[in-house]
């Protein structure tokens, strides 16, 4: 369960969907200035628009999440 006062930022623009773990939280860190470690929720749309990725700690650990959509893209 995530909690009630988790806050979700979405990051404006494309991003590399080749990313992983360390460099989709170094961008938090840089692009966003927000820590990745505080248990906020950062989603990332690929270019084409059919991909969204979220990084989020929980737990003691990072999560990384994806989302493909087979048909239409994310708005």
């Amino acid at each position: 369960m995530i909690p009630p006062n988790t806050r979700i930022w979405i990051a404006a623009g494309a991003t590399d969907m080749r990313c992983g773990f360390n460099s989709l939280a170094a961008k938090v860190q840089t692009a966003l200035e927000k820590d990745p470690y505080g248990g906020n929720i950062f989603l990332f749309r690929g270019k084409r628009g059919d991909l969204l990725k979220a990084l989020y700690w929980c737990d003691g650990g990072l999560c990384l999440f994806a989302k493909r959509l087979e048909k239409g893209r994310f708005a």
